[in-house]
């Protein structure tokens, strides 16, 4: 007998085997030979199949469906956990397929590929899930969306609870971003570490320490996917000197949030004293706009300075003093 599962089939049954079940219900019964029953030959067959018309002497009656239901019900439900079961199987077999191509220094575009646009976030989006049992990411300029941090930490938590580990480096500034706040909140809940550092750092995400990915110089639109095992090596050592450094995010410390202050307002004076531009700084700090300019306005009230030319001169009599009194 045909599986009773089946679009077409389906089809039938909501249509005109419905309307034929409702009829022949109507009736209380029709005759084996009554004009209803060979209308819709197809339907009339289906009603029999799935048990829904029961032959009673020369009469055909309905039957209540809810005793029919679970034989056509259950199978299918059975039938879609094992697709279900399938499908997470040959997820597992693609994912170590891939992780045998990372591996590999002799694959079709060698040991660094470049990826551009869309190329990017769908290959986070299968290697990071492929993780076996370390994570390790450097994310500066923490200014994602809600949603963005949202799936993120989905993503991640679910690594974690697969027996991953975790370390993410932020810069400072990320301490002052709500959607930062959540994610660090959920992340290390699940058994992440997150620390934040003063200086700028570029972007960089390692997975069991054999594919890393780093944006192309400038350009966020273009990022590298390096698999030459010395390069990872030399990023990872990079991260590691990085990590020593930060401090814990979820640290509230009073001497701590002092020493980060105390590091923020150190950066933007030595990136002033370089000449760098405003936009410059603010991208380096990982603040807005607005938020170095705030940072500027309070140096401004610290040295008695009215103009970013006066700031600039009393600092640097400042430096001037301080190097004479040295060698005093």
């Amino acid at each position: 007998m045909e599986q009773h599962g089946g679009r077409q089939r389906r089809e039938l049954f909501e249509t005109a085997a419905s309307k034929l079940f409702e009829d022949i219900a109507g009736a209380g019964g029709v005759q084996v030979d009554d004009p209803l029953l060979s209308r819709d030959r197809a339907a009339t067959d289906l009603l029999i199949e799935l048990g829904l018309l029961s032959l009673e002497g020369t009469r055909y009656v309905v039957v209540d469906p809810h005793s029919a239901q679970a034989a056509v019900v259950a199978p299918l439900g059975q039938q879609g956990a094992q697709m279900i079961a399938e499908s997470s199987h040959w997820a597992q077999a693609f994912s170590a397929l891939g992780q045998a191509y990372r591996r590999s220094s002799s694959t079709v575009d060698g040991p660094i590929t470049r990826l551009r646009g869309d190329q990017i976030e769908l290959f986070l989006a299968d290697v990071v899930p492929s993780a076996q049992s370390e994570l390790l990411t450097a994310q500066p300029q923490a200014g994602h969306s809600l949603a963005a941090q949202k799936a993120a930490g989905n993503r991640d938590v679910a690594a974690l609870q697969r027996g991953v580990s975790m370390r993410t480096i932020y810069q400072h500034a990320a301490r002052r971003s709500r959607a930062a706040r959540a994610y660090v909140d959920r992340v290390t809940g699940a058994g992440g570490e997150v620390r934040t550092l003063d200086e700028f750092f570029n972007r960089l995400i390692v997975v069991d320490r054999q594919v890393a990915i780093i944006p192309s110089g400038d350009d966020l639109n273009v990022a590298l996917a390096i698999r030459d095992t010395d390069l990872v090596a030399y990023l990872v050592d990079i991260f590691e000197r990085f990590w020593e450094r930060g401090r814990p995010f979820s640290s509230s410390e009073a001497g701590v949030v002092t020493s980060i202050a105390e590091e923020q307002r150190a950066m933007a004076i030595r990136m002033l004293k370089e000449g760098h531009s405003d936009a410059t700084c603010a991208k380096r700090l990982g603040v807005s706009p607005r938020t170095y300019a705030g940072y500027i306005a309070e140096l401004k009230e610290a040295y008695d300075a009215q103009t970013r030319y006066q700031l600039g001169y009393r600092m640097g009599q400042q430096d001037v003093q301080g190097s004479r009194r040295k060698k005093s």
